[in-house]
């Protein structure tokens, strides 16, 4: 018998109420801009999306990025005009939504996992979850727990952890999407996302995943640390295919266990106040500088790479993650994400950081150009905030990506842009002394100019780097 939709406006109002407040400090702050319309066309678009589209755009399990951009263009103070033609456009290559063969229920969710046909009936259960024990446990359980991650007997693997992290990050940024703005449905959305997508290989976290970094560490490792001994590795590569995601596959069934190694060498010590979130800052830091530094060439100029922007956002989503979360699942999660991460930067050709290349040949600074006719000596020859002209044009631009990667910049840019070079001092990779705060403008700079304008759009590249 097939679910029950949930497609009443009593329940809609429940699942897509207007957003709350960021959930701390540390999550992302909302720009001014927003008013009754923006409110209006982005409950609007979520509660319509939610009715009529699938998660999935076609059968590759590409995913639905329209409610991502709408609460995008909300946060940034985009209008409700703006808000509802993007989602227009959006809806032009999605997929209708289709009802589950049948309901989802605790006897059978780990009998349908990875079948897209499921999705509207996990969705269903998990909302009803979420009534009843609300948002943290449901993440805890479902996401976290052992238990759903290896069952003795079923006839497959749930795997929920590697199903979060490895549909390029889509589930754990549609659930922090719902923890950021505090929206019920897209956190039962984001679960649900996990539950139908497919596990690339088996046991990307293994059963003695759950049990290690449970020990006091002796000695604190940083994140860079493990960056630069992969560097070193010479035998932790892989060869270029034309569909990414098969480099991906081939990256797990070569080089998982020893990826996983290397990750297990970075520490986190739960009981020191204040670890997760000196943690979480290594991570943000490395995944804007994997796709930043790592996409610059002095003599080729900057690359986006399409795989690592989706490092650099869903790392943004870190921040609203962990205020749901134990302080073990937390831990968990910053582990379960690294590993993700070095996956992903193998998987694209382990690009090198040449740290003192990027600092001294990129610029922190955006020109103002001259309009003919007006006296250039009253105009400032630069923007005195780069992002705000930044910001600008991405919410207009036509890619549903780049205004979600500048919004992250801006956000790493408020937190972490006055840190000083050699702040990273004392890491074993090359040039992290170098390293300051203006990693961020720089790859936001860097990233607008190859995109382009909104008038002429680039797009992103999907090369690797390979050599």
């Amino acid at each position: 018998m097939p679910s029950t939709p949930i497609v009443g406006e009593l329940d809609l109002e429940t699942l897509f109420p207007p957003p709350s407040l960021p959930p701390s400090a540390l999550a992302p702050q909302r720009l001014p801009g927003t008013g009754t319309e923006s409110l209006a066309a982005l409950q609007y678009v979520l509660k319509d999306n939610h009715k009529r589209w699938n998660i999935f755009r076609n059968d590759l399990k590409q995913h639905n990025h329209a409610a991502h951009r709408a609460l995008a263009l909300y946060a940034l103070g985009g209008s409700g005009s703006l808000i509802k033609e993007f989602y227009e456009q959006d809806s032009r290559e999605q997929l209708p939504a289709v009802e589950s063969p049948e309901a989802i229920t605790p006897v059978n969710f780990v009998d349908h996992l990875g079948d897209g046909r499921y999705y509207k009936g996990y969705v269903t259960f998990l909302s009803q979850e979420i009534d009843e024990k609300g948002i943290p446990i449901v993440l805890e359980k479902y996401i976290f727990s052992s238990r759903f991650q290896y069952q003795e007997g079923a006839s497959s693997r749930p795997e929920m952890l590697s199903r979060f992290m490895l549909s390029v990050f889509h589930a754990l940024i549609h659930v922090g999407h719902g923890l950021e703005f505090g929206l019920k449905g897209m956190v039962a959305e984001g679960v649900a996302l996990a539950a139908v997508h497919d596990v690339y290989g088996k046991e990307f976290y293994p059963k003695h995943f759950f049990t290690e970094g449970t020990q006091v560490p002796t000695e604190d490792t940083h994140v860079f640390d493990i960056i630069a001994r992969i560097v070193r590795d010479d035998d932790l590569k892989v060869d270029n295919a034309p569909v990414p995601r098969t480099v991906f596959k081939q990256t797990l069934a070569e080089h998982a266990d020893r990826i996983r190694d290397y990750a297990a060498q970075w520490t986190i010590d739960v009981t020191k106040k204040g670890e997760i979130e000196r943690k979480m800052e290594e991570l943000i830091w490395l995944s804007s500088a994997l796709y930043a530094v790592g996409g610059f060439d002095e003599v080729k100029g900057f690359t986006a790479d399409f795989y690592l922007m989706h490092v650099v956002t869903s790392s943004l989503f870190l921040l609203s993650l962990i205020t749901s979360l134990t302080p073990d699942s937390q831990a968990l999660l910053l582990r379960a994400y690294l590993v993700a991460v070095l996956t992903w930067w193998v998987a694209r050709g382990r690009p090198v950081l040449n740290i003192k290349s990027f600092m001294a040949s990129t610029s922190t600074r955006l020109a103002v150009p001259t309009c003919e006719g007006n006296d250039s000596s009253a105009i400032p020859k630069e923007h005195p905030n780069p992002f705000l002209p930044i910001i600008q044009t991405s919410i207009l631009h036509p890619n549903n990506h780049l205004l979600k990667i500048q919004r992250s910049f801006a956000h790493f840019s408020t937190m972490y842009g006055s840190k000083p070079a050699g702040y990273h001092k004392g890491t074993e990779l090359e040039g992290a002394e170098l390293l300051d705060g203006s990693l961020f403008v720089r790859a936001a700079l860097l990233t607008a100019n190859y995109m382009g304008s909104v008038e002429k759009p680039n797009v992103w590249s999907s090369r690797g780097f390979f050599s």
